[in-house]
């Protein structure tokens, strides 16, 4: 395909939205992936491209947190690494998973994400009761979303928001800090992998990068200045535009199974 300045504009304007996005509640994919396919890009080079931009986001965010002493570093390092290796994996095995299970299973995963944020009112204001502690978090779940982002990937940022507020009893900004890194780290992770196999195509992956940090940054930037006023109604809505998304595809498993139920 032939480059252009009005394709490299264009797709960092959408990178930039999707930047923001992530920051806030994630779920930039949603934009970003389609519009790389759209652009003409095969479904290989486009996700590895699309995973460079991402990671690029998540780790401005992770960089903005930082900036404002949010990031516990000392407590986060067990958590960073499981969640790369997780990515690392998730990237190597990507060839041998059912994908057609996990298109089936992340739609109903993500409107159940959305169901725990609308009936939980009073989110960001008390702590949950404490399941898990962050240690046993890091090596039992960031390890298995890590490898979700590494082979499919699609609103793994919501799936580790809702995970610490409803497993590790931190406060909601704290979840929020610990769920940024782990996101940034295993987008890392599944990098490492797409960058060594040579998917990425560079000149979009740097512009689409420059633009989804500066979105970022912006993001991030709201979020701590408006906190779960914000971010509550923003997850909702991504996780059910993402499920309707993945949902819409005309080889989605779960749809199929559904229009053999009701047609039959």
């Amino acid at each position: 395909m032939e480059l252009s300045w009005d394709l490299l504009a264009v797709l960092s304007l959408v990178a930039f939205i999707a930047g923001f996005m992530d920051a806030i509640a994630g779920g930039g994919g949603l934009i970003t992936l389609p519009a790389l396919l759209i652009a003409g890009i095969d479904p290989v080079s486009a996700i590895a491209t699309n995973k460079f931009q991402a990671a690029s986001a998540t780790v401005s965010s992770v960089h903005a947190f930082a900036k404002k002493g949010m990031i516990e570093w000392k407590k986060a390092v067990p958590l960073g690494c499981a969640a790369f290796v997780g990515g690392m994996l998730g990237a190597l095995f990507v060839s041998i998973i059912s994908q057609a299970f996990l298109q089936g299973l992340v739609p109903i995963m993500l409107l159940a994400v959305a169901t725990y944020f609308i009936f939980s009112p009073k989110l960001g204001e008390h702590k949950n009761k404490k399941k898990l502690s962050l240690v046993a978090f890091s090596f039992m779940i960031a390890p298995l979303l890590g490898f979700y982002d590494g082979v499919f990937g699609p609103g793994v940022g919501s799936f580790f928001m809702v995970a610490f507020v409803f497993l590790t009893g931190f406060s909601f900004m704290r979840s929020m800090s610990f769920a940024k890194l782990a996101n940034a780290s295993c987008n890392l992770g599944s990098l490492s992998i797409f960058i060594i196999k040579g998917s990425i195509i560079w000149p979009i992956a740097l512009a689409m990068a420059l633009a989804a940090f500066a979105g970022a940054q912006l993001g991030t930037r709201c979020v701590v200045k408006v906190g779960p006023k914000l971010v509550k109604p923003m997850l909702i809505g991504v996780c059910c535009l993402l499920a309707m998304k993945l949902l819409s595809a005309a080889d989605n498993p779960l749809r199929m199974y559904l229009q053999r139920l009701l047609f039959n």
